[in-house]
């Protein structure tokens, strides 16, 4: 089918309902009716919320909270310190223009401290009870452990919402999204709102994120389309929509692209944007060759590389950072060698410590371990972590140099925890499945990345 005609019965089908564009997007992507198909939610009351609260981006002073209204007009959220005191207050106002979204920030926070929060609408209490908390952390230099609990590829299935127990179970700090949560496929905005809103409805997620933060990218579905780049029709609209259904520090530097970071304790994520710019400029590392971040992504990155005083610096994107794939994929780190291997020299360059790469995508945990001694000045470790769902793709599992683990695992995640309290600071990483079996572990340590 040509991309007219897909295109046509697309819009089409958002114009008739949700129920018509899951079975669109089903019958255009291959997949089954039910891999769409809605969480059932009751009606909500006239004065309430369709989806979350979702905590967000909380630093040791603030908290962005974020929410889907049923109705337009201004909500208020109020946070109080435990026992009480250090009350804070924001307003948001829903609106049609965002799809009823709305994010709420809150400042003057006491650092280390609980804060429980409620909204209200027109006067009335509308969400607020023993598990509407989020907790900001101490000062990012003070001695800690964080737990990340990180993943990609997931749906609204019951071997997804295994997953999100699980994370739950093991009370992560924060959640951090690789992209393909969800599954869009299209850059239609009601498509793109629609499934945002299906998957934000699922329970067992909407518990995980009600009382800790939620950090996220994206990747090729929920950009727009499989294995697509930069040259997307349409991914403002999806843009758009990532923005309106997040609560992120930041989304890329005006108005393109979604990359951001944030620093938890010891470590600093810089989750990058492989899609948005991915093949619409020349490389600023190789000037005959197409870009993957593009240069603005490009320079911010390596500008904030250079800042971060953090004993760990995670470099995560929905793409894996090698081009050990199934036959034929072509989106990945290994198709832009030239921005890759610039940047490692960078790193190198400037003695940066402390780095270690993520990826999701390929339906596969994978390790691998890169002699980069001789140019960054210390061996550089991949995580692969997907997927949440149960989809695992057994011609992902291609030989590399560098391969030190591979498993075929359906519903597993990647718990990451950094511990500084101890000397030199360490940073473990655990792949776990649903029911919490190990599938793989390995500790470094600050020293063995070149910290002096």
């Amino acid at each position: 089918m040509n991309s007219t005609r897909k295109g046509f019965l697309i819009r089409a089908a958002a114009v008739a309902g949700a129920g018509l564009v899951r079975r669109v997007l089903a019958t255009l992507t291959g997949g089954s009716t039910a891999a769409y198909a809605a969480v059932p939610t009751a009606r909500p009351a006239p004065h309430s919320m369709t989806h979350g609260p979702f905590v967000g981006h909380v630093t040791s002073t603030t908290a962005m909270v974020w929410a889907r209204c049923s109705a337009p007009g201004p909500y208020g959220l109020t946070a109080r310190g435990i026992g009480g005191r250090d009350e804070v207050a924001a307003t948001a106002e829903a609106t049609p223009e965002t799809d009823m979204c709305v994010v709420w920030r809150l400042t003057g926070l006491r650092a280390g401290s609980t804060h429980r929060y409620e909204v209200t609408h027109e006067g009335q209490r509308i969400v607020g009870d023993e598990d509407t908390f989020f907790t900001t952390p101490s000062a990012q230099d003070a001695p800690s452990v964080t737990r990340l609990a990180i993943g990609s590829c997931a749906r609204e299935d019951a071997g997804s919402a295994r997953v999100w127990r699980r994370m739950a179970a093991v009370e992560p700090h924060a959640v951090v999204l690789l992209g393909d949560t969800p599954y869009i496929d299209s850059t239609v905005l009601e498509i793109q709102r629609t499934r945002y809103g299906e998957f934000a409805a699922v329970p067992e997620f909407a518990d995980l994120l009600r009382n800790r933060p939620l950090y996220a990218t994206w990747d090729d579905h929920d950009f727009g389309a499989n294995d697509t780049d930069g040259r997307l029709d349409g991914k403002e609209d999806a843009r758009r929509a990532f923005i309106e259904y997040h609560a992120n520090p930041s989304y890329g530097e005006g108005d393109e692209g979604v990359y951001t970071k944030f620093r938890r304790g010891g470590i600093e994520v810089f989750l990058l944007d492989t899609r948005y710019f991915a093949g619409t400029e020349a490389s600023p590392a190789a000037a005959e060759e197409p870009t993957l971040l593009g240069r603005r992504q490009w320079e911010w990155l390596r500008r904030e590389l250079r800042a971060s005083t953090a004993p760990f610096k995670l470099l995560a994107s929905g793409m894996i950072w090698n081009a050990a794939v199934r036959p034929g994929k072509p989106d990945h780190w290994g198709s832009y060698p030239h921005e890759r291997d610039a940047l490692i020299r960078f790193i190198g360059e400037q003695d940066i410590s402390g780095v270690v790469l993520a990826g999701g995508d390929v339906h596969r945990t994978r390790v691998l371990r890169y002699e980069t001694t001789d140019i960054a000045g210390y061996p550089i470790t991949e995580f692969i972590t997907s997927p949440i769902h149960a989809g695992v793709i057994d011609t992902a599992n291609a030989p590399h140099p560098a391969l030190v683990h591979d498993s075929g695992e359906p519903n597993c995640f990647l718990l990451l925890t950094v511990d500084t309290t101890v000397a030199p600071p360490t940073l473990t990483a655990q792949f776990q499945n649903a029911a919490g079996r190990e599938l793989y572990s390995l500790t470094l340590n600050a020293e063995e990345l070149g910290a002096q």
